[in-house]
């Protein structure tokens, strides 16, 4: 939490120094909600310093509406205590004055703050990681989008990867909430539509000290592989250490929340063969990020640092383009300054793209992820198979 506090009191001073420096308005405040304590701590940091890449990018290019910088200032949303991130998100609405919020990243804190904070505030929220698919469908007012895609179409993706290994008999384990809930049930819906099996799909709770109880009727129910549909920090990672401990599977097939270079590392003896998935891009945008991320002194190939960069992207890009921070005003912005008609953006051209809304003109934002928003506001995305091997995350193909 130390951690947490300096590094939000470092952000706004960066955005309120840059914001006296330009003369010309106030800053413009943008909330980054973030579990940057609980069962994905390890991985928020990154996504936290992709967004302030895309936030300097734009502020050293001159900030947008004619000079106004954007300032960043950072909650934790704990990504499972519905409580506390709601109360986290109220503050920054009615304390600190935000315009937006690039966030949350858990799905049920993610869905709790759409619903209680940012509809009746009419704040809109672009989350880099909150793939449940019941937000596809929520109450949003036009207010939600999403840079990575519904783990509807992940649930796709990972029954077509296990049928062309040809595993035709898995146990599910899944963290007993929106993300696992939803994870697990697209996943069964489609590999069993294609003619596989689930011998037993079973939630577990996260920050327990013992899943031997858990793992003997996962095994009991058998399976050639056990599927976790949890976080790499907390359950998951107990899951798999009780099975590896006992002998009860060998082979792990992980969701994108399993997605960790410290579990690996950690873990390297029991997940040496297993094998997942994760929301990946490769192309131009991918190489341009990365090189910038690189410059920048994180890693760029961490999950959603790409997809972090991309919703604040979105969300200054969508303000420039409605002339507006009101997000009544530049909502629908969002979705034309993701998608064509217009010249094509990359990550390193934020202050390019600036110029051009203000000129009048139109602009298709690829990103970092190849961005393109379909439907409720929300990615179409793509996602790496891997294998592990030696303690390495290796791409078999991108799908």
């Amino acid at each position: 939490m130390q951690r947490l506090l300096l590094a939000t009191a470092l952000t706004a001073a960066a955005g309120v120094a840059g914001a006296q420096d330009a003369g010309s308005g106030d800053p413009v405040k943008v909330g980054v909600i973030l579990g940057f304590t609980g069962p994905i701590e390890s991985i928020t940091p990154n996504m936290g310093a992709a967004a302030d890449l895309a936030v300097s990018e734009i502020n050293e290019a001159g900030g947008i509406l004619d000079g106004r910088m954007l300032e960043v200032v950072r909650a934790d949303s704990t990504c499972i205590d519905a409580a506390a991130a709601t109360a986290a998100a109220e503050r920054l609405v009615t304390s600190d004055g935000i315009s937006a919020i690039m966030g949350a990243d858990c799905s049920g804190v993610t869905g709790a703050i759409l619903a209680n904070v940012a509809v009746p505030n009419g704040v809109a929220m672009v989350s880099p990681s909150a793939t449940s698919p019941a937000l596809s469908n929520a109450e949003d007012d036009d207010l939600f989008f999403r840079t990575s895609p519904s783990d509807a179409r992940q649930g796709q993706v990972l029954s077509d990867i296990l049928q062309s290994r040809d595993i035709s008999e898995v146990a599910v384990t899944y963290t007993n909430n929106d993300y696992g809930k939803g994870f697990a049930d697209s996943f069964a819906a489609a590999f069993e539509e294609a003619g596989g099996t689930v011998t037993l799909s079973a939630p577990h709770e996260d920050g327990k000290a013992d899943y031997s109880a858990e793992i003997g009727a996962l095994s009991s129910a058998g399976g050639e592989a056990l599927v976790v549909l949890g976080y790499a920090d907390t359950g998951g990672r107990g899951m798999i250490q009780a099975a590896y401990d006992t002998g009860a599977f060998d082979t792990f097939v992980l969701g994108d929340g399993m997605f960790s270079n410290d579990l690996i590392t950690e873990l390297s003896d029991a997940l040496d063969g297993s094998f997942g998935t994760v929301p990946w891009s490769e192309g131009e945008g991918t190489e341009a990020f990365a090189t910038q991320a690189e410059e920048a002194g994180f890693d760029p190939a961490t999950s959603y640092t790409r997809e972090s960069y991309d919703a604040m992207a979105l969300l200054a890009l969508a303000m420039q383009a409605a002339g507006s921070t009101d997000s009544n005003e530049y909502k629908a912005s969002i979705m034309e300054v993701a998608n064509a008609p217009g010249e094509q953006i990359l990550p390193g051209q934020l202050g390019r793209a600036i110029e051009i809304l203000s000129e009048g003109g139109d602009v298709d934002y690829v990103g970092g992820t190849n961005v393109e928003l379909v439907g409720p506001g929300e990615a179409a995305g793509t996602y790496r198979e891997y294998d592990i091997e030696d303690g390495e995350f290796v791409t078999v193909e991108i799908r």
